[in-house]
């Protein structure tokens, strides 16, 4: 069966390329080091300050866990390299496996069945064809006319049935791999998307383009895995068919045949095996890189165009296609070398059958047509024995991509099977107390004992931190660049894990984070404002209450238009996306907002009528802010001192 190469879509998953630009300020590369311990050295601050509000005494936390929030895994190390601890077998059955034997596999099996039918059709059609090639040659050999025509009309019809057929197998295949990959793909962006692993991952340094991985790298899975597994098939049906027609012909050719396949596929396994697999595993990673930093350009235009930064940008991009140019070029040498070796092997094949039956054609024990007919057959057998050697250049990408998307199922598929497990082997030891920070559920925002570390490292940005809130009052913190401000808001946020102690707050979907860019998507003005959820239940008239109370009415149009789609975040100045963001905080309600410098970009004028809407609100506030004019908005002030020592305590006479 002839090899056809897979037509595989190229798309880009552009919402998590959003989210890993809106982490990308908070990356920090991440050493294999255990968290430091804090809670043997206390620095409860200084005097009055450091003490709890007479009206919510620490004693009223609860002690027990209401609802625990997911804690990251623990990423292993990658060295940007293929591992051949398990065999590419092994690792292509754990990327397989899921969708051939879980809930997909009625539809996988019956569309697999129908290929198969198509398939030994097509092998039919395929021997009928050859007989008939050996018949016309025959005939015309030996002058007789009727024979001919006969023949011509015969292969005339097999024709007309065979090109549907062909047709509908390859209609079928492709439709196949695109099922799967919908499946698979699905099944990557839960794991990815589950537990907040985006932002794991965007944290560390040794896993790769993720996204393309996603969006690439299972598209050629599955479209490369059926396209390999149905040639399989064909060679084994080519092989029954074709090998009893050469074995009627010359037992000789099919001893031969053995032979020449068998050492044709050791020696190439030999010569290119491991080599190949390296470096398109290195191509693909790094031909990946350069299409993140023409990215980077593109998403950061406006930023590298005021800093006048091209000849920085354009360095590093000629950095990254300059590898990539020099692994292509050397895995340029190795497939030469391999194009040689297969254009040997095959060339050889045009000649070797005619000097073997020669003896029997000169002598008149064959008819020409026979020898065409055992030449058709020696080919389609030869190609079904052979198919390592016929198809080592795309099976060693193929390989690749294996290794790439199993280095990215153990960190987003892994993790949550191990989950289980994990839990299982703690339960007898759940007296012991949790080594991270913990997080429960309660009617108030508040810490107790905390310690927050840098992840991965022994730096202490606060110790043994200690407050409570009630559901009304607002929290100002500040302190110098560096102290810990924003952290403490990630470990608020269950984004940061490493650490001790406790933190006390409603529950997740009570928590409205605002970071200082916010996070604005392309579509429509009523999917901004009703986002993360947005099937929330929100009357048109309320939502533009929200742009009113923000000064963004405007946006909507005259007469309103919520359901136009804008690019919003290329449209709306920074000032205009921090009002977006405070307008889904009036849309959703939050019982806790936390901001972390939210209104930086904002005037001092709209900053004032902003906070005083959220205090009347009745939301528990968290702020970072510089301002000192929003000090009148908030009932206490933590100030981080730096050291992992700070000041807690109320603001007396000065609440607006």
């Amino acid at each position: 069966m002839a090899v056809h190469s897979v037509q595989h879509d190229r798309f880009r998953l552009h919402q998590m390329m959003q989210l890993r630009t809106t982490w990308d300020a908070y990356r920090m590369r991440r050493a294999v080091m255990p968290p430091a311990s804090c809670g043997t050295v206390p620095h409860l601050g200084t005097g009055a300050g450091s003490s709890l509000p007479a009206h919510l005494p620490l004693h009223s936390m609860p002690q027990a866990i209401s609802a625990t929030l997911p804690t990251p895994p623990q990423i292993p190390q990658s060295h940007g390299a293929p591992t051949h601890a398990a065999s590419s077998w092994q690792r292509f059955l754990q990327l397989a496996k899921p969708f051939w034997f879980g809930d997909a596999r009625m539809k996988a099996w019956g569309l697999l069945a129908t290929l198969v039918l198509l398939m030994l059709c097509e092998t039919r059609l395929a021997v009928l064809l050859n007989d008939e090639a050996g018949e016309l040659m025959s005939a015309l050999a030996g002058r007789e006319s009727d024979r001919f025509w006969s023949a011509v009309r015969t292969t005339l019809v097999l024709v007309a049935i065979a090109a549907p057929c062909y047709a509908i197998y390859y209609f079928m295949r492709d439709t196949f791999a695109n099922h799967w990959r919908r499946w698979l793909t699905g099944r990557f962006l839960d794991g990815y998307l589950a537990e907040r692993r985006y932002y794991s991952l965007a944290q560390q340094s040794e896993l790769d383009n993720p996204d393309q991985r996603i969006a690439e790298d299972i598209n050629t899975f599955t479209g490369r895995s059926i396209h390999f597994l149905l040639i399989l098939i064909g060679s084994v049906m080519q092989l029954a068919a074709f090998s009893a027609v050469l074995w009627s012909i010359s037992e000789a050719l099919v001893g031969f045949l053995v032979v020449y396949a068998v050492a044709g596929t050791v020696g190439a396994m030999y010569l290119f095996g491991r080599p190949l697999i390296t470096l398109n595993f290195a191509q693909l990673r790094k031909e990946a890189d350069l299409r993140f930093s023409l990215i980077q350009v593109r998403e950061s235009a406006e930023s590298i165009a005021f800093h006048r930064g091209e000849a920085q940008e354009r360095a590093q991009i000629d950095a990254r296609f300059d590898a990539a140019f020099r692994n292509y070029a050397r895995l340029v040498r190795r497939q030469c070398a391999l194009n040689l070796f297969q254009r040997a092997f095959t060339q050889l094949t045009l000649v070797l059958p005619a000097v073997i039956l020669a003896a029997d054609v000169l002598a008149g024990r064959l008819e020409v047509g026979r020898a065409v007919q055992a030449a058709g057959a020696f080919a389609m057998v030869l190609g079904a024995v052979a198919l390592i050697v016929d198809n080592f250049e795309s099976l060693s990408r193929f390989v690749a991509g294996i290794d790439r998307l199993d280095e990215l199922s153990r960190r987003v598929l892994a993790p949550a099977q191990d989950a289980k497990v994990d839990a299982v082997a703690r339960a007898p030891a759940a007296e012991q107390p949790d080594p991270q920070i913990r997080h429960d559920t309660a009617d108030f925002v508040g810490a107790q004992s905390l310690c927050v570390t840098v992840p991965g490292t022994q730096r202490v940005l606060i110790e043994q931190l200690s407050f409570a809130l009630a559901m009304r009052d607002a929290l100002l913190i500040t302190g110098v660049s560096g102290c810990g401000k924003s952290s403490l808001l990630r470990a608020l946020a269950g984004l940061w894990r490493e650490g001790s102690g406790r933190i006390c707050h409603p529950s997740d979907k009570s928590l409205f984070f605002l970071p200082q860019r916010p996070y604005v998507r392309g579509g429509s003005l009523r999917g901004q404002l009703l986002y993360p959820f947005p099937d929330a239940a929100v009357q048109d008239a309320d939502l533009l209450r929200a742009l009113q109370d923000v000064q963004l009415g405007h946006l909507a149009g005259e007469p309103p238009a919520l359901d136009a789609e804008q690019p919003w975040d290329k449209l709306l100045s920074m000032g205009e996306q921090q009002r977006l963001a405070l307008a889904r905080v009036l849309v959703h309600k939050p019982d806790v907002v936390v901001l972390d410098e939210a209104t930086s970009a904002l005037d001092a004028e709209n900053e004032a009528a902003i906070y005083a809407r959220l205090r009347s609100s009745g939301a528990c506030l968290v702020s970072v802010a510089h301002r000192e004019a929003v000090r009148q908005f908030h009932t206490h002030h933590l100030s981080l001192t730096g050291g992992g020592r700070w000041q807690f305590g109320p603001i007396v006479g000065e609440h607006a």
